[in-house]
């Protein structure tokens, strides 16, 4: 397991007070960064598409310097931060990590601007999912930046260089940007904080658009703090940017809504399911009121992204690039930005219409409860993984990310430990527009609960849960396999309506066969809890033609379960209309 141990960044507050009180200076900075970089690069150099040369940075620090000196009271004096490469900084290209579509801006964007007019140094441009398109990271031609605490998985993204510039220790804060979940995923991942603004607070002039309508700026902190720190200083209206809006601040109570257990795919990864079950005793702790509320509008509302009409939104930002240099983009990011070209103008004005019942649905949920208090992640995946199933396992990843700009929410991600392999684990609060004050705060309250890896969880990872569909249900013959290996039932659910269910015919005693069909049902089916050792000694006895796979439930989350292989179905009956063992026992 490639896990390793980054330092943690010093906080830009603390940097910016010691370069004004002249305990040192901002070349120091400077130099210093250069050398955490350095030895950085050697061990994942994906992480930037592009830097400053080192005489360059150092000559920026001085003038930094030069201006304390004279007097200017700098709130982010010497303070190095990196830039999500689909920001405009000059000096340096804007490539969107294409570099075909590369061009060299005349001017920073405008909250790049205004950071270095606070005395912050850019040091180069990260990198991203081409086009900030992905939750991942691995969808760029610079390589796929790695999670900093295990070298296996995914940054998360699209702003991957960015989070894993900071969770690195390699600069304090860096800016990224959020469509459908980029500027929290990967602080989730990383053990970071993530502030995604209200849209229209942060300028996205010098922004290379991904959903122009959608898009927000956003910045990776180690601490709640630094984070409010840099909003300080990015935040406000911008008149040249068309989407910007005066927000006025929105308090927040203490009524923190958390979503069904129904509405909590975790996709097998029993560990996250763990650490948001801790994260909500925590809130709990510190005094939040938690209600489960239906989150299911803001759940519908999310497909629209992507299976709605706002994917044209992508394809509109990309429409040259698809026409005249179709090769030059990324196979997955091309294949779901084109597929814009097919919806028509009833199609948008339909979708529009339709989140407008969502938002009212959301408008309702604000009446009960101040805030939402979510996973960030339901779960995390190997870069190998990721290459694999490059679309199915990044939707994971936005499960609760993607409704949020379509829902005009402000958001914030803050880290809630850490799985056993090191990946990290976050929660996210998010409130109505204009709460982000209030969310910076609520952020602060919580904490840094875990700092680093901590490999505490317990007994609870040593668990693997089980579907069983036939033999092994309650007071079945076989059902004593699970009983005397001390498997727990946890509930009694569905699966999926894509299986279908055959009853074997030479298999005593007699059982089905579950087989995965599109054309099939949900079948009826238990899920069991096992501790490791147990459930290796239960597949150890699985007779062919039955296997032990994955089978995928009603609500979309992933268990273990009993598969079969094509000859289970030779001379079986179809039994997928009675939806289950059960009723085809009772049958008989």
């Amino acid at each position: 397991m490639s896990m390793i141990a980054p330092t943690a960044p010093t906080p830009a507050r603390a940097i910016a007070e010691a370069v004004r009180s002249g305990q040192t200076s901002a070349e120091q900075v400077a130099r210093d960064t250069l050398a955490r970089i350095e030895a950085y690069d050697a061990i994942q150099p994906q992480a930037w598409i592009s830097r400053f040369a080192p005489a360059d940075l150092l000559a920026m620090a001085r003038a930094v310097d030069a201006r304390v000196a004279a007097g200017e009271d700098l709130p982010l004096a010497g303070v190095p931060f990196a830039v999500k490469d689909n920001i405009d900084v000059a000096g340096l290209e804007t490539t969107a990590a294409c570099p075909a579509f590369a061009y060299r801006p005349e001017r920073h964007a405008e909250v790049v601007q205004r950071l270095c007019d606070a005395g912050a140094i850019p040091v180069g441009k990260t990198n991203l999912d081409q086009f900030a398109t992905g939750l991942n990271g691995t969808r760029s031609p610079h390589g796929a930046p790695r999670c900093v605490f295990n070298l296996a998985y995914v940054s998360g993204g699209s702003s991957s260089g960015s989070a894993v510039a900071v969770g690195a220790g390699l600069v304090p804060f860096a800016l990224g940007t959020d469509t459908a979940g980029s500027g929290r995923v990967p602080a989730s991942f990383n053990g970071l904080v993530g502030l995604k603004p209200t849209k229209g607070r942060w300028s996205t002039t010098g922004l290379v658009p991904a959903c122009r309508s959608l898009d927000c700026i956003t910045v990776f902190t180690a601490d709640a703090a630094d984070a409010a720190l840099v909003d300080d200083i990015a935040a406000g209206f911008d008149p040249a940017d068309v989407y910007a809006r005066r927000i006025a601040d929105v308090p927040v109570g203490t009524t923190l809504g958390v979503p069904l257990a129904a509405q909590r795919p975790w996709f097998s990864d029993f560990e996250a399911e763990v650490l948001y079950d801790r994260a909500l005793a925590r809130l709990a702790g510190l005094g939040y009121t938690l209600v489960e509320v239906d989150i299911a509008p803001l759940l519908e509302a999310a497909k629209l992204l992507y299976n709605g009409p706002w994917v044209a939104e992508r394809t509109a930002a990309l429409e040259a690039m698809l026409r005249d240099r179709p090769g030059e983009i990324d196979p997955t990011v091309r294949e779901i930005v084109a597929s814009g070209n097919a919806v028509s103008a009833v199609e948008a004005f339909r979708g529009q219409y339709q989140l407008l019942e969502y938002a009212r649905a959301a408008e309702a949920l604000w009446q009960s409860v101040d805030a939402l208090a979510v996973p960030t992640s339901p779960t995390i995946y190997r870069v190998a993984e990721l290459l694999a199933h490059p679309v199915m396992l990044n939707s994971h990843f936005g499960t609760y990310t993607n409704f949020v700009n379509l829902l005009d929410m402000a958001a914030i991600a803050v880290p809630a430990g850490f799985r056993l392999n090191g990946t990290g684990f976050g929660i996210s609060f998010f409130a109505p527009a204009g709460a982000d004050r209030a969310l910076l705060d609520m952020a602060a309250h919580w904490g840094t609960p875990v700092p680093n890896p901590e490999f505490d969880i317990g007994d609870h990872v040593e668990k693997i849960r089980l579907a069983v569909v036939g033999a092994h249900l309650e007071g079945m013959p076989l059902h004593w396999q699970l009983t005397t290996r001390d498997a727990v039932h946890i509930t009694t659910t569905q699966t999926a309506p894509t299986y279908r269910l055959y009853a074997m015919t030479y298999t005593p005693p007699f059982k089905p066969a579950l087989v995965h069909d599109q054309t099939g049902g949900p079948i009826q089916v238990e899920i069991y809890e096992l501790d490791m050792a147990a459930f290796g000694a239960f597949v150890a006895e699985v007779p062919p033609p039955l296997a032990i796979g994955t089978v995928t439930l009603a609500d979309g989350s992933m268990v273990k379960g009993f598969v079969s292989e094509p000859r289970a179905m030779v001379g079986a009956e179809d039994i997928t209309a009675l939806g289950g063992w059960r009723a085809y026992i009772a049958r008989q």
